[in-house]
């Protein structure tokens, strides 16, 4: 369900050669360069570095690096990345430094499938040669801490088979864990919500709302607190529908004055192949504008250019 396909009857050496002319010379022919690497795939866009090197012995992203700059290098150098490293790269700039962007975690490690966070840890290693689980014990803390360890260890039960003994078993754990306890017992939250399928948790949710009268995101507003109240309430979000999670979070990056630049190209990205055409739906539906129009009255030049092109069309 993405907006970014293969292209057809591709020839990386090709495109190697045409974004090496776009950029020598005096200035560089922008235009050429985002209309090529919009429309080729991540695994296409590799390949193109791989050629590039071979053609010319130098680095593609260091090269569109000092051709371009601000937020339309930002979006251009994140597309040449597999998506693992991309993530990769997100993570160290969100813990590295004074402050950490708690967003930014929460937004990678509550929407990636267990395979996409095993590549994640990988890309880390190899790319940092540090250990992430270690980089990000050091630089958060309670329970918000916890929840990303185990959000990290990639281990959420993927079998649709689901038994309805467990599912009330959950839910009743849960109610047992906030509502009806003096205090939150957040390690029974931390558990269920950070190691069952995401089937099995949709109907623990249903059956949640029976058995309390209220939906779970209000007990986990009510209960919890802080980044790890966040963190709880997105991987909820994304649990009933990734999609719908990624409609909001853009909505939100684009909404009131100024824009959340590195929200809106983290999103394109790494959506743009996986499930842009479910996101744009959603955020249709939800906003009563199209992600396309919003994107196109909130961004200018040729950032806006290439983020329509990720976008791949209106649904006006």
């Amino acid at each position: 369900r993405g907006s970014v396909k293969d292209f057809p009857g591709f020839d990386a050496n090709q495109d190697a050669e045409a974004l090496y002319n776009a950029m020598k010379g005096f200035g560089s022919d922008k235009e050429a360069i985002l209309d090529l690497i919009t429309s080729r795939s991540n695994k296409q866009r590799v390949e193109i570095c791989q050629a590039y090197k071979s053609l010319y012995g130098k680095d593609l992203i260091a090269d569109l690096k000092y051709e371009l700059t601000g937020k339309f290098e930002r979006l251009i150098v994140s597309l040449m990345r597999p998506p693992a490293y991309s993530d990769a790269k997100e993570i160290k700039d969100a813990i590295g430094g004074i402050g950490t962007d708690e967003k930014c975690l929460i937004e990678i490690l509550a929407s990636r499938t267990n395979q996409e966070i095993h590549s994640l840890v990988a890309a880390y290693k190899d790319a940092y040669e540090r250990d992430l689980e270690a980089d990000i014990v050091g630089d958060t803390s309670g329970h918000f801490k916890k929840m990303l360890v185990v959000l990290l260890q990639g281990t959420r039960e993927e079998d649709d088979v689901v038994s309805e003994d467990l599912v009330e078993q959950d839910a009743k754990d849960l109610l047992e864990a906030g509502e009806l306890k003096w205090g939150t017992d957040e390690a029974q939250f931390i558990y269920i919500l950070g190691r069952r399928s995401k089937q099995h948790l949709r109907l623990v949710f249903d059956e949640y709302l029976k058995i309390s009268g209220k939906p779970i995101e209000r007990s986990i507003r009510g209960e919890l607190s802080g980044d790890f109240e966040k963190l709880m309430l997105a991987v909820v979000k994304c649990i009933r529908s990734t999609a719908e999670y990624f409609a909001e979070r853009l909505y939100k990056a684009m909404k009131g004055m100024g824009t959340r630049d590195n929200t809106l190209i983290r999103i394109m990205v790494s959506r743009s192949e996986i499930d842009m055409l479910d996101i744009r739906e959603v955020f249709r539906t939800k906003y009563e504008k199209s992600l396309y129009n919003m994107i196109k009255e909130d961004t200018s030049g040729e950032y806006k250019k290439a983020l329509l092109k990720l976008c791949g069309g209106d649904d006006e």
